[in-house]
């Protein structure tokens, strides 16, 4: 049996609510409209999902560096109004299969249109998700460097949390995924690489994954808007399971043959894996007396941080 024929499944064959952890095995692709497909799973069973919708960019407003970013069959053009409250629709089925305790990574951007902003928030806080953090994605390149603006080379990346019962914080992120800081840099995917119009780079899924979920225990992984697969990839080199989805037949072929082929990006996973330690934790050097914060030492001019490496 072939890699498609074990994790590719059409959304036309599904019934409500008949996707289950039980059967995922290592992880199931879905093609499929994202809204439609997230109904057929059932509830509280993701762990962590990280994921870039499209943008409702109207396919006009891309700028000469990114004048490719058209996808394989979906139009990124609709009233803003039906975009936003479609939004809110996928994230909130998204909470519903999300299992208490579990997070969910949106990224996003602000946009203008005939000087109008549109900003994520203004439809994330009419989801039922807890907004936990907001994340800068430094991707130190500019989509459209016209002038009307100081250049736009930042996106950001939504932390949102299912809290169990009303405990809206949660639990403490350990030192070593804590000490990156909310401001993510990075470039973007190189499109020679991949032939997707806007596709992650591999360390912002396998950052999420590590910091939310670790290696020790297998949680379930969700991408709704899987594109070629990078979030799956991600999960898979990190021995997770995962769910992805997309309406594109063509992103899903793509998606399978950087499964079959994962193993040749595990160098990335492995050097994302290296930011992700500390010698010595915030309690640690506290409990031995040592500094547990920022400041100038008078004595030989020099700066001590707050974790060792």
């Amino acid at each position: 049996m072939n890699i498609a024929d074990q994790h590719l499944i059409k959304d036309n064959s599904l019934e409500h609510k008949q996707i289950t952890a039980d059967m995922l095995g290592e992880g199931k692709l879905i093609e499929g409209d994202t809204l439609s497909v997230l109904g057929k799973i059932d509830d509280d069973v993701v762990n962590v999902g990280v994921t870039s919708p499209p943008y409702n960019k109207q396919e006009k407003h891309k700028g000469w560096l990114v004048k490719n970013v058209v996808y394989d069959v979906y139009k990124d053009a609709v009233p803003e109004p039906e975009y936003q409250q479609h939004q809110v629709d996928v994230l909130n089925e998204i909470y519903r299969i999300t299992a208490p305790g579990g997070s969910f990574f949106y990224n996003h951007k602000v946009r203008w249109d005939r000087g109008n902003m549109y900003h994520p928030m203004d439809w994330l806080r009419k989801t039922e998700w807890t907004v936990k953090q907001e994340i800068i994605w430094d991707r130190m390149i500019a989509g459209n460097i016209r002038g009307w603006r100081f250049w736009q080379v930042e996106e950001r990346i939504y932390w949102l949390y299912k809290p169990i019962g009303n405990k809206l914080i949660g639990k403490e992120l350990r030192s070593c995924d804590a000490k990156l800081t909310s401001i993510w840099r990075g470039v973007p995917e190189n499109g020679k690489n991949n032939p997707h119009p806007a596709p992650f780079p591999l360390w912002l899924p396998a950052r999420v994954i590590i910091s939310i979920l670790d290696t020790e225990t297998q949680g379930i992984v969700l991408d709704p808007y899987i594109g070629s697969g990078t979030t799956a990839v991600a999960a898979k080199l990190l021995g997770h399971k995962y769910i992805g989805i997309d309406r594109s037949e063509e992103y899903m072929k793509m998606t399978i043959d950087r499964l079959a082929n994962a193993h040749s990006e595990m160098s990335k996973i492995q050097e994302e894996l290296g930011l992700h330690q500390v010698e010595m934790t915030f309690k640690e050097r506290k409990s031995k007396g040592k500094n547990v914060g920022k400041f100038r030492d008078t004595d030989n001019n020099r700066q001590t941080k707050l974790f060792e490496r």
